[in-house]
Formats: C-alpha cells, structure tokens, sequence
C-alpha cells in the first residue's frame, strides 16, 4: 500500500528547494518579533543579531519536533512552527515595566518555559475542542486565517518601514506587483516541479529585478558571521514574575486556540483530517517547543498560516518537505550568514508572494464552507456574524481601544475572536434545545469530500 502524501520522501533535490520554499514564506514573521522586542530591551545591532538568530534555531526544532514527532509529540503533518506574533504586546508590555532593562528578556523567558509547561499539560484537555469545530466553524475560521494574514502581505507590499520615505511608493508596490504577476505566470504556464516552487522563483527574480531600483540590501550578508550558537541563556537566568507569566499563558491559550484552527485546516488541505489524538499531539509539541525555546533565547512558537496557504497552492503535502525546511532554520541558526540570505529579498517582493499565499488559505476555507449547509438559515447566521467579530481588529484596529491590555491580547486576534464565536454560535444554534439539525453538525473528521482538489481520506486510528 502506499504511502499517504503527508508521509512522501521527495527526491533530495525537490525537497531542498520546497523546503526553502516554506522558509522564504515565513522568515518575515519570525524575525519580525524579535527585532521589535529586542529594539525595545535596547539592544546592540550584534545582540540583535543573536536574538534573531536564536529564533530561527527555535523555530526550526520545533518544526522538526511537529512534522517528525517523538512518542506522542508532533502533529506530524507540514505544520510550520514559528515565534508567534501574539506574544509581542504583552512582551514589549514586560519590557516597559521593567526598570532594569537587562532584566527584561529573563522575565521574558521565565513566563514563555511556564506557559508552555502548563499548556503541554493542558494539551489532551484542550484537543477535545475538536468535536465543535464542524464544517461552518472550521470553514470561518481558515477564512478568517487567510483574510486577516492579507493586511500583512499589503503592509510588506509598501516597504519594511513605515516612516521611511519611500514607505508605499510606486517602485515598491510595482515590485510587489511584478513579484505577483511572474509567481501567476508560472503557475500558468509551467507545469511540473517549476509550477510547485513558482513562489520561491518568483521570490529570486523579484529580488533580482530590485537590484537596479536600490531597494535589495546585501549588507546583512557582508555583517553576518560564518558560524555562530545560541549560547543557552545568553542574557541572563530565567525570571518568573506573576504579572508576566499571566500574560504569557493568555497568550498560550490563544497561540493553542490558533494552532487548533490551523491543524484542522491543514488536515482538510492535505486529505488527513486531524482528529483529537492529532491534535492533542499537535499541541504537545507547539507547548513542548515554546517550553524549551527560552533555552536557546528564544520566544513562544506557535502555527505559521502562510506556510498553510503555500501547501494548498502547491499541493506538496509531504510533511518532510517541511521538516526539511525546519533543518534549514536551524542552519541559519547555527550559520548566520546563511540566515542573511533569506534577509536580502526585499519585503516589496516578499508582500507580493504572500497575496498569494494569504488568498490561498483564505480561497481553502471557502471551499469548506461549501460543505457547510448554507441553506440552513442558522449557519448562514454563524458565518456572517463570526466574519463579523473576526474581522474587526482588521477594519478597526483601535476597537478595543479602551479594554484592559490583558483582554486585548485576545480581541486584536481576529482568528481567535472569530473562532471563539463560530464555536459559541454553533452551539447555540446547532446543539442546544431543537436548533439542532444533524446535517448542520456533521462532524469535522468525516471523509469522502474534496478540499483544495484534494481527496479526503480518513485519519489514521
């Protein structure tokens, strides 16, 4: 019998070059938040450096840790581990009210290694969550995943700094365009292997047209050092403090809340539905990888989405193609040079791709909707409002304005707000007193239907 996709072994070469793929896609999100935590520690241009290389490492362990998994560890699935950009309000929170400034990231720490703990712990509680996540709550939460990944890709499209004042220009937006037209181009018109890494090409020419315009920047690979380790608890033992901790494990169950929706939704895509024990193992190594993160000076990590858009686009569902790009990022832990590299493409050329990628996943959770009995008045309901409440934070970032920090870790995530309202509404509608209809809540696992072109299989017992 043969293998499942998820568990194909690519030729060497293929699976290099997909795998870098899937790091070209998420390298912005994982530099991004510690390069702002670190600029607010204060930190030197080399320390920074350090830190983010440190990320990159922890980024990639945990990868390795969800796609290959150990004992009962890892989704096993290409499930992209990242530092999550959640975290980064209540950490830079942790920074403001910290007098001492050397103090800061070992408070840091201390809360993401307790908060990980306690959600390793949590795990198999958490995963039976599943059985309400049918197709009208599964299918507005991907949406939700594409639509609110999309003002990133736009945000990137103008440039990497927002006071700069080129911020938005034409040559900009006309790189991100042309980024966007040559990876549809290639979609188009070529077939085989070339189609499936169409965004990486279209990432090498997008960068290499930029030269002439002065926005690729090889300086990063001039400064970087060959070789380089994350010296484990290079900036100090870790802290505990209540505050802190607190804050972090709000964002743990966020991050948990996420990555549940995120699995489903990769489940559906790769035709191997994830199902409690998935999931439970799934979570496992998300919290087990946030734990150990602050060993090696890194952050809380959680699901990467976009790598979720660049499955269902290419249709590579090998989780080893993923694990293979988690190898990479230790190696550009390990080498910061080669780390540089990936920093050289421009963010003009890198918003383009991800229009891509983001309306991939958005176009995935359509598609589940589809199979979400939409002449039922009462998920009509469910969908528009969840999209509603999801898509605030991205309409009307300041909504929220005027609720506790704490509270706002949660309401400016429109995955997690969208998601805790399609599930409360599904409940209400679908299962409490005679709303109830069996059509309406078939189960999430159920096999026999297509997602993204892809046939479902049922999940492995």
């Amino acid at each position: 019998m043969a293998d499942h996709p998820v568990d194909e072994k690519l030729p060497p070469v293929k699976m290099a070059t997909t795998g870098l793929q899937h790091v070209a896609a998420m390298y912005a999100g994982v530099v991004a938040p510690p390069l702002i935590v670190g600029a607010a520690v204060g930190l030197s241009a080399t320390e920074l450096t350090f830190l983010t290389g440190a990320c990159l490492f922890t980024a990639g362990l945990a990868t390795l840790l969800q796609t290959l998994g150990i004992w009962k560890i890892g989704a096993r699935l290409p499930f992209v581990n990242g530092v999550t950009f959640a975290g980064v309000a209540p950490m830079t929170a942790v920074v403001a009210s910290t007098d001492d400034k050397s103090d800061a990231l070992p408070l840091i720490f201390g809360a993401v290694i307790v908060a990980g703990l306690l959600g390793f712990l949590a795990a198999p509680v958490f995963c039976k969550a599943v059985r309400f996540f049918p197709p009208v709550v599964t299918g507005t939460v991907i949406t939700l995943i594409g639509v609110s990944l999309l003002p990133v890709a736009f945000g990137w499209a103008q440039g990497p700094d927002t006071t700069a004042h080129d911020y938005g220009s034409p040559t900009n937006l006309g790189l991100a365009a042309v980024t966007l037209v040559i990876v549809l181009l290639l979609r188009r018109f070529t077939r085989g292997f070339v189609k499936q890494i169409a965004v990486l090409l279209g990432l090498v020419a997008g960068t290499l047209i930029a030269i002439p315009f002065g926005v690729t920047d090889f300086g990063p690979v001039a400064d970087a050092d060959i070789v380089g380790f994350p010296t484990p608890f290079h900036f100090g033992a870790p802290q505990f403090q209540v505050a802190a901790i607190v804050s972090m494990c709000v964002v743990m169950v966020v991050s948990m809340t996420e990555s549940t929706a995120d699995m489903l939704a990769l489940g559906e895509i790769v035709g191997r539905p994830a199902d409690e024990k998935t999931i439970a193992a799934g979570l496992r190594a998300d919290t087990l990888g946030s734990a150990l993160s602050p060993l090696f000076n890194g952050f809380m990590c959680s699901a990467f989405a976009q790598n979720i858009g660049l499955v269902a686009m290419t249709r590579i569902r090998s989780r080893f193609v993923v694990a293979a790009g988690g190898g990479f990022l230790v190696l550009m832990g390990l080498c910061p040079v080669a780390a540089s590299l990936i920093a050289v493409v421009p963010r003009p050329v890198l918003g383009g791709a991800g229009v891509v990628l983001f309306g991939s996943v958005a176009a995935s959770g359509i598609q589940t909707l589809v199979r979400a009995a939409l002449d039922k008045d009462n998920n009509v309901l469910i969908v528009a409002v969840s999209l509603a409440v999801g898509i605030v934070p991205i309409t009307a970032p300041e909504f929220y304005h005027a609720f506790p920090e704490t509270a706002k870790i949660i309401l400016d995530s429109g995955i997690s707000t969208g998601c805790v309202a399609a599930v409360l509404l599904n409940l209400v509608f679908n299962h409490l007193g005679k709303g109830r209809d069996a059509q309406d809540v078939t189960h999430p696992m159920e096999a026999g239907e297509e997602i993204s072109g892809v046939a479902r299989t049922p999940a492995p017992h």
